[in-house]
């Protein structure tokens, strides 16, 4: 049994219901939006963010769940598809998942149009049945998410990310969303206040390992879908290579930061870079970070009593740290 299918256990039933839900709330009367958001359903990836939401409103609650659960769920997708449907047009990708991305089937004007409408079908999605303390923790994440890419951007023309500015971009930018679908999972099942935060702060370490482990993936020999040393040629300033600039000799520093800069799309070059970050213990600090947020995570989750849905929610921290692509 794969991994992800032994997560979703306890709440199969659950992610079968919302499959039809979320095709439900995709619906509109314009044949050819029909037509993409049905290409958008079909190549659906691991949906791991509605399962957060179903994992986490069940195991605050004792196994309880309803309606506003599914909308939550599907609310979160429909945000997050919204946001690689536009970052496909940003990025000019042509592939997503290994399937043909919007903009390269349609041309970014309708992929643009299609994310601003799943955009909006989100929101109206809360609106109409008045959830608005959902439809806040969603507005939060949408937010940080532009806010952390912008601060990407800017920080990349410069190359003078330090360690604290790299944490608060990929907080913004990926853990913000996971922060929300358990933040969303809690509120959708009457939980206060402070177990609503408390959910939200086990989203955002998850979050953050996440994308850490996303980050070490660059400097790995195993194929695991993009290629290695690509966030170097974009020049994405990770944290094994912060941490190498951070701790290195003047002259090397020079050095790396003029390989980033100016030969990024030499692959001897990039190869060379990748090499002296593994020599300079960049992966080894990097990966023990990524092991501080996983216990983070794991000290809240503890503060719950074990339940399927606890060891289901356990597994899947280990699959974030763990997974190999």
């Amino acid at each position: 049994m794969k991994i992800t299918e032994r997560i979703q256990q306890p709440i199969y039933q659950e992610m079968a219901a919302f499959e039809n839900k979320f095709k439900e709330a995709m619906a509109t009367k314009v044949p050819l939006l029909n037509r993409i958001t049905h290409y958008i359903v079909r190549r659906k990836g691991k949906q791991m963010r509605p399962m957060f939401v179903f994992l986490v409103a069940k195991m605050v609650s004792n196994g309880n769940f309803n309606e506003r659960t599914y909308r939550g769920a599907a609310v979160i997708e429909l945000i997050h598809t919204a946001t690689l449907v536009h970052d496909d047009v940003v990025d000019d990708s042509n592939k997503r998942r290994g399937f043909f991305s919007i903009n390269a089937l349609w041309k970014n004007k309708i992929a643009v149009l299609v994310g601003d409408f799943l955009l909006s079908k989100g929101l109206l999605l809360s609106i109409d049945n008045d959830d608005f303390d959902i439809l806040k923790l969603i507005s939060i994440a949408v937010r940080e998410m532009s806010e952390g890419e912008l601060l990407q951007i800017e920080k990349a023309r410069r190359l003078d990310i330090t360690e604290e500015v790299y944490f608060e971009i990929i907080r913004q930018k990926t853990a913000t969303l996971i922060s929300a679908c358990c933040g969303i999972g809690a509120a959708s099942v009457g939980a206060n206040k402070e177990e609503v935060d408390k959910m939200r702060l086990f989203g955002e370490y998850i979050g953050i390992a996440f994308q850490i482990k996303d980050d070490l993936f660059d400097y790995s020999d195993e194929q695991i879908g993009k290629p290695t040393g690509i966030d170097i040629k974009e020049q994405k300033m990770t944290l094994p290579l912060i941490h190498t600039l951070n701790n290195c000799s003047d002259k090397d520093r020079k050095w790396l930061i003029n390989s980033v800069k100016n030969h990024n799309t030499d692959k001897k070059r990039v190869k060379e870079v990748i090499q002296f970050v593994k020599d300079h213990n960049g992966l080894a600090y990097t990966t023990e970070r990524m092991h501080d947020y996983k216990n983070k995570a794991l000290d809240i989750l503890n503060t719950y009593p074990d339940t399927e849905y606890k060891a289901s929610l356990l597994t899947m921290i280990d699959y974030v740290v763990e997974r190999k692509k």
